[in-house]
């Protein structure tokens, strides 16, 4: 009999799918090649009491993923918002922030920046100057302290499936414990049916914070590679860039060297900001996207 379930935990080849009762199977997906993420809707049947065979994803509203020139990381599955984890130390990478603004902008995923451990005073300045950029462009930052009120982002979450994402240390699982008080036990019986004993940092795992809201929490980066955005692509996801493009001289300009670039001159006019622009130029240059 075929059954229909949300992946709740994905753990490279290894998942665990929640059924319509609540309970939960470990599966393994049919096939070699594994393209399930932790969110995805799946059919599977048992194939005994307590283990499943994933046979099939059913279609995606959003698909979240990282990748360079040798492979694709899944995050997580139809999230329809993205939070991204900073804190006012250690220092955050702004880089990342942007490629992850840029992966949510490509799946049209809503983005939400929690600028962490605002109550260090006197770091929190300098934090908020980093991400005043972004803020300019509309990107909701929210600025809190996991430890004392996490709970201030719970309105954020309310009626979403979001995904949350960050550098390792920047206190994603000191929001996660303080906002689902069971998570650590949810953590370790997710570890225990997928046999890893890894703990939460180790595999995306999704969380109910209550019927219609929903926390994926997934593994702490220290890279965000877009090997899969075109030009195209990457322009149209830096949305400052929009109301200037098409209207460069040259229709294929890479906004470099040549004359008459529409958005050199929205530079040069204070209407860009320089650091974004170098990040575009950044990753523009890289030969997949070349």
């Amino acid at each position: 009999m075929m059954l229909r379930g949300r992946v709740v935990a994905a753990h490279g080849r290894q998942y665990v799918v929640e059924l319509p009762d609540t309970t939960r199977l470990p599966c393994f997906p049919r096939g070699k090649k594994s393209e399930v993420a932790c969110g995805d809707w799946v059919s599977l049947h048992k194939t005994s009491p307590d283990q499943g065979v994933i046979e099939a994803i059913e279609p995606r509203r959003s698909l979240l993923y990282r990748s360079n020139e040798f492979r694709q990381k899944l995050i997580a599955a139809n999230a329809d918002q993205i939070v991204i984890v900073a804190a006012c130390e250690p220092v955050f990478f702004e880089d990342l922030i942007t490629r992850a603004l840029i992966a949510a902008e490509t799946q049209d995923i809503a983005s939400l920046i929690v600028l962490n451990k605002s109550d260090l005073t006197t770091l929190l300045p300098a934090a908020r100057a980093r991400l005043a950029a972004l803020a300019r462009l509309g990107y909701d930052i929210l600025e809190l302290s996991a430890q004392n009120d996490a709970a201030s982002l719970r309105p954020a979450l309310q009626g979403h499936t979001s995904v949350l994402v960050g550098q390792s240390g920047m206190g994603k699982s000191t929001l996660v414990n303080q906002l689902i008080p069971g998570a650590g036990a949810a953590t370790r019986e997710i570890s225990t049916a997928l046999d890893s004993g890894k703990h939460t940092t180790t595999h995306a795992c999704l969380y109910h914070l209550d019927a219609e809201s929903h926390l994926i929490d997934s593994p702490g980066l220290q890279e965000f590679g877009l090997a899969h955005l075109d030009r195209q692509t990457l322009e149209q996801s830096f949305r400052e860039f929009r109301p200037w493009l098409g209207q460069c001289r040259f229709r294929n300009c890479r906004h470099d060297q040549e004359p008459d670039c529409a958005l050199r001159d929205a530079l040069a006019a204070g209407k860009i900001d320089a650091g974004r622009f170098a990040s575009f130029l950044r990753l523009a240059g890289q030969a997949s996207l070349s």
